[in-house]
């Protein structure tokens, strides 16, 4: 019982990941077709990201109050409407207001987490976030698959497709899935579950964190395609490919980052990560060639932004009581999305004025810098000895009454 919600959790996490970055890999095409600005084509790119993002607190609520069995399946039948729209629409202002509601598809990250959480003791618990987090692999299918699909079927007929998909898989969560046995609904209001997770360190210790690792992640995931369009005039299919094997990177990595967090502590893993994605964002920086060794340096970036994610989590398992984790997961969750939705603006204001893309890069190294200064801080506050754990998380609290 245990794995098959696992699995099922995975699984609606993929494919509404899917439909949340549907228009990202036909960013160039919708570009020609409408006469797109690269402001306009980032923004395009960049709207799904926000009700993703901001609506992730009150998805959390919600799991916390109606169980992640209903609330996976409500998701997915709620991302229908927009998948089937944005497929037919030929106009920036439809495909921008179409394209904020596909970002419903995003927060199913919040119902998750609480979701997986459940089944698993918490020792095994960055484990299980872990492995929900390969369901960011939906950003990887859509890189990869989307392009090819529109070549074959049509634009229209893609997305019916997806619609179909994402009714099926809501259906058979709610037949096959089941609340962890533990869980008990939150009766109390939602507000003062929301600031009591305000006053939590820990809450905003993962949102710090998340909005570099898991913003990183998918500010590339949505603006890879634009980029390399741009930058090194690959075709729409082409860039696809690339950004899929991007994603990848980052979704095979999240797992490691949790499994590495239960064995040597999350601290340790998002040290690493941040490290890495400073250093390779210097590289990118330059505007070397493609392939090698900028194709190379992209892969080891996204398998860096990975581990953070998956160690974020590890440490929110960690220092949260689990009654809590659906609301914390809710407002880290948006700060992560949050983090992904800037920094298509910048690149596509940058390439817009200078015809590059090196400030844009400039700065994620100078913002994971930082988030590893801030993570070399936690190491006295975070141990991964399981009688440590235990104090910081009654003790999280107690720092901000």
């Amino acid at each position: 019982m245990t794995t098959r919600n696992l699995t099922l959790a995975t699984a609606v996490f993929a494919l509404t990941f899917w439909a949340w970055n549907l228009i990202g890999p036909l960013s160039s095409s919708y570009t020609k077709q409408l006469g797109l600005s690269p402001g306009q084509t980032s923004l395009l790119v960049a709207t799904p990201v926000l009700v993703g993002s901001l609506g992730r607190i009150p998805v959390g609520v919600l799991a916390d109050r109606f169980g992640g069995r209903r609330m996976l399946a409500v998701i997915c039948f709620l991302t229908i409407v927009p998948v089937l729209f944005v497929g037919r629409s030929n106009s920036f202002a439809g495909l921008l207001f179409w394209g904020f509601l596909l970002g419903v598809g995003g927060t199913s990250f919040a119902v998750g987490v609480p979701f997986v959480n459940n089944w698993y003791e918490p020792a095994r618990r960055g484990f299980a976030t872990g492995v929900f987090g390969i369901g960011m692999g939906g950003t990887a299918l859509s890189a990869l698959l989307t392009p090819r699909l529109v070549e074959h079927l049509g634009r229209a007929s893609t997305h019916v497709v997806l619609a179909a998909a994402l009714a099926a898989l809501g259906v058979i969560v709610l037949l096959c899935a089941k609340d962890a046995p533990s869980w008990r609904p939150a009766t109390e209001p939602a507000l003062p579950r929301i600031r009591e997770a305000l006053r939590l360190r820990a809450t905003w210790q993962g949102a710090l964190l998340y909005a570099v690792a898991f913003g990183g992640f998918v500010a590339f995931s949505t603006y890879l395609p634009t980029v390399l369009h741009n930058a090194y005039e690959f075709a729409q299919s082409d860039a696809g490919i690339r950004t899929a094997g991007f994603a990848m990177a980052g979704v095979l990595a999240r797992p490691v980052g949790g499994m590495l967090s239960d064995r040597i502590g999350p601290v340790r893993v998002l040290t690493v990560a941040f490290a890495g994605a400073a250093l390779l964002a210097l590289v990118l920086a330059v505007e070397p060639p493609a392939e090698v060794p900028a194709g190379a340096a992209l892969v080891v970036m996204a398998f860096c932004l990975g581990l953070g994610t998956g160690g974020v989590f590890a440490l929110v398992a960690k220092l949260v009581a689990p009654e809590r984790v659906g609301t914390v997961t809710g407002l880290v969750g948006a700060a992560g999305g949050l983090g992904g939705y800037f920094p298509p603006l910048v690149m596509g204001f940058a390439y817009g004025q200078l015809g590059g893309y090196a400030i844009g890069y400039l700065l994620l190294a100078a913002t994971a810098l930082a988030a590893l200064l801030y993570t070399v801080t936690l190491r006295r506050a975070v141990s991964p000895a399981p009688d440590r754990t235990v104090r910081s998380r009654t003790a999280a609290p107690a720092a901000h009454r």
